[in-house]
């Protein structure tokens, strides 16, 4: 048995051969935040000496630069170069875009019929209109005038037809809403799914060369776009056991135009799109505002711009940014016979120097349509320390938070998450990104047990000065804070004190005293309360705003 790697080359065929086409699945993907590698695998038999196999019906979307081949077998092949054109069809090559595209030819050749029914619905109407404006015009000089019987019936007739015709008009355009309510809703699948490609498809061919007759097992991994997954999570609170059951998901979106069906899925950190090296700074200058010379650069750009556009032959190829990836493990993992079975739905990590992988144990099946399909990725359940927030002047609500360590081995990138308190649903949240071992503070959602209230007690003005030249202004606030649970609970309780940005306006801190409580360099006071069940507690904020006459002090409630 030999065992190969290679990365794949495009050079052109050294000699023309019978080409054979390879009857391939898709085994394998990994999926990254904006691109995923996916992995085909096939396994044939081969003749003693070169042949060319066949990769057909790719995606118009595939990365040559990426392309790579594994293979194994007792073949003993050698992997020659690799090769990936492109071919234009005059159909569509995707499968569920073609649907898409027929259902709406057959629409809208409806509504073309229901536009000609209407026109010849109008060319009687106007008919119609002419012949009754006929039989009761007056008769002329030759032309006898039409009795009164005979008006009578023409306008009844007319009339007749004339409704016939506007209820027929009616049930045409309730039909044309239909079929344009029908046609928008299409266009806009059709739009999402087109992201993977259009009138075209890759064919990749691989030329090989076994030493002698026998199996090999070929790998080939390619890099598309249209694919991404993102991070959710499920934080059940144990409010009797004071611990989180944090649930953590994989979100997995593809259009690449190819179905996943049945492969083994990995979820990867590893953000390609950023390049392999931080950015270079360049010079920061300064210089005078000139509007004239600014003027006259911009059109020296310009005229640059065009000159090397004129230069561009049409047709040619515009070079383009790659991002090479290495997918050995991918690869080697797809063509491995070893297997076993998940003792749960969630996904073993494999850490690397820069990022983590996520295997997921079950194999998955997600469809080229753009769809969500949430996979699972680890559970984990974290000792809580649960305390409440609340700021009474915003809002007169505590929430509940969780101190937490990551006590597991996967990194919690950020997120959207569902919050339950035991088993009801109550908020929807946000988790920021979280490494392992790490600390980080759960918002659990709004809990009605603990009761908030705010409430401005006096708000008085006096005169200040010998001449009366200035104003005293007295704020008092009561913050009501009540445990209604039946268990002692630790409320956060954040309020403030206005800060003055004008040496003529003083503030003074009259409640709480200045040694409880001292407000930071942003005016925030701040108390920890411990409560027992059923603990009410009054705080109070006072302060005086004080100022002379003349300045207008804005800011004030």
């Amino acid at each position: 048995m030999k065992s190969f790697r290679l990365l794949a080359l495009l050079v052109p065929f050294a000699a023309a051969l019978t080409a054979a086409p390879v009857d391939s699945r898709i085994s394998a993907v990994t999926v990254y935040a904006d691109r995923a590698v996916v992995t085909r695998t096939a396994a044939l038999d081969l003749a003693a000496g070169p042949a060319e196999l066949v990769f057909a019906n790719l995606p118009e979307t595939l990365l040559e630069q990426s392309l790579q081949v594994t293979g194994r077998g007792p073949a003993q092949a050698t992997i020659l170069d690799v090769s990936a054109r492109r071919t234009y069809v005059d159909f569509t090559p995707n499968e569920r875009v073609k649907q898409i595209e027929d259902q709406l030819r057959a629409l809208r050749a409806d509504d073309r019929r229901l536009q000609d029914e209407a026109g010849v619905l109008a060319g009687q109407r106007e008919a119609i209109t002419r012949f009754i404006a006929g039989a009761v015009s007056p008769g002329g000089k030759d032309v006898d005038r039409p009795k009164l019987d005979e008006v009578r019936a023409t306008l009844e007739f007319g009339q007749k037809q004339l409704v016939e015709i506007a209820a027929a008009v009616q049930k045409i355009d309730a039909k044309h809403e239909t079929l344009a309510e029908k046609i928008a809703a299409l266009e806009q699948q059709l739009n999402e799914l087109r992201g993977a490609g259009g009138r075209g498809y890759k064919t990749v061919t691989v030329r090989v060369s076994a030493a002698q007759a026998g199996r090999l097992e070929l790998g080939l991994s390619y890099t598309v776009g249209g694919a991404s997954w993102s991070s959710s999570y499920d934080a059940r609170v144990l409010s009797g056991e004071r611990a989180v059951a944090l649930g953590y998901f994989g979100v997995v979106r593809q259009n690449t135009g190819e179905d996943w069906k049945d492969v083994t899925l990995t979820l990867s950190t590893a953000r390609p799109s950023l390049g392999g090296a931080a950015p270079a700074l360049t010079a920061w200058n300064l210089d005078v505002f000139n509007p004239v010379l600014l003027r006259q650069m911009a059109e020296h750009s310009d005229r640059d711009a065009r000159a090397k556009l004129a230069m561009v032959a049409p047709g040619a190829n515009a070079p383009r940014e790659v991002n090479m990836q290495t997918m050995t493990s991918d690869v080697a993992g797809a063509l491995s016979d070893e297997s076993r079975e998940a003792e749960m739905a969630g996904a073993t990590i494999e850490a690397g120097a820069t990022s983590a992988s996520f295997k997921i144990a079950t194999a998955s099946t997600i469809p080229s349509d753009g769809t969500a399909q949430k996979v699972p990725i680890t559970s984990a359940r974290f000792a809580a320390n649960p305390e409440y927030l609340t700021v009474p002047k915003r809002q007169q609500t505590a929430f509940l938070t969780a101190k937490v360590i990551n006590s597991s081995d996967f990194p919690l990138l950020a997120g959207a998450m569902n919050v339950f308190l035991d088993d009801t649903f109550v908020a929807t949240s946000h988790l920021r990104t979280v490494m392992a071992g790490e600390k980080f503070d759960l918002a659990l959602g709004a809990d009605e047990g603990i009761a908030v209230k705010h409430k401005r007690v006096q708000k008085f003005t006096e005169d200040t000065g010998l001449t009366n030249s200035g104003k005293r202004i007295t704020y008092e606030y009561l913050l009501t804070i009540q445990n209604n649970k039946r268990t002692a609970e630790r409320v956060i309780v954040v309020d403030q004190l206005p800060l003055s940005r004008n040496e003529k306006i003083v503030i003074k801190q009259l409640a709480p005293a200045a040694g409880e409580v001292k407000p930071t360099d942003e005016g925030a006071l701040k108390w920890t309360l411990d409560l027992k069940p059923g603990e009410k507690r009054e705080l109070t904020v006072k302060f005086t705003v004080e100022h002379p006459n003349d300045v207008n002090v804005t800011g004030l409630e």
